[in-house]
């Protein structure tokens, strides 16, 4: 099967080529893991490849995450100008709906099914990524949300060659039990720990899973710097 590059040739070597086409890709992490760097890599070389790509973002403004592709040194900025890539608002239509009243904050307007995320990508979509997709989560009952994220999965993988991809912070992870790991074809999960040898605090990815993929399970070390995602 050909495969769809992650934007990162160093990665790709290590899982055969690239990730599986017209599947769902999860990519899980805490905070300063380098989630959405590894998106924005993704949805460069899908953008550079021709295809039509659709971006939810539920914790960014659009502007923030062209900014940052920029300063990457893989600016999707040109795209997203010309409407090969789409960034839904979802962040900002989040907020906005967020009711107040003399009793304070009150959260309605953050429920969502998450199969409904499948309506900001239309037919003709290459790559979808939506990041993150764990504050649809906090809600949930378990049951809900194995529920939702089979769904929704399913719904995507059935666009006819359309590739996902999922953000999934840690917090929203644990609190589901892990289960957004079984439900998809693979998991990345990247982690911020120290070096036993040298003291040094540095990134790491781990690939518990990819079908029909030969795998190590050993730990990758990997730096962000202004080019992006090196691996060493």
């Amino acid at each position: 099967m050909k495969r769809i590059s992650s934007g990162i040739p160093e990665l790709d070597e290590r899982i055969g080529g690239g990730y599986l086409p017209g599947r769902v890709v999860l990519i899980t992490g805490d905070t300063g893991t380098g989630k959405t760097t590894f998106t924005i890599h993704f949805l460069h070389e899908a953008c550079m490849d021709g295809k039509k790509c659709v971006l939810v973002a539920t914790e960014e403004l659009p502007e923030d995450i062209l900014e940052l592709s920029e300063m990457l040194g893989i600016g999707l900025t040109k795209y997203y100008e010309s409407g090969q890539l789409t960034i839904e608002k979802s962040f900002q239509k989040r907020s906005e709906k967020v009711q107040t009243s003399k009793f304070g904050f009150t959260p309605e307007g953050l429920e969502i099914d998450l199969p409904t995320l499948s309506d900001y990508v239309p037919d003709g979509t290459g790559v979808v990524v939506i990041d993150n997709i764990g504050v649809f989560t906090l809600r949930l009952s378990i049951q809900d949300f194995r529920d939702q994220f089979d769904a929704l999965t399913f719904i995507l993988s059935t666009k006819e060659g359309c590739t996902s991809m999922f953000v999934m912070d840690d917090t929203a992870l644990k609190e589901t039990h892990n289960l957004a790991e079984y439900s998809v074809s693979s998991c990345l999960r990247l982690m911020v720990d120290e070096n036993p040898y040298t003291g040094n605090i540095e990134r790491y990815i781990r690939i518990p899973k990819m079908r029909r993929t030969y795998l190590s399970l050993n730990p990758i070390r990997f730096e962000i710097t202004l080019s992006g995602i090196k691996l060493l």
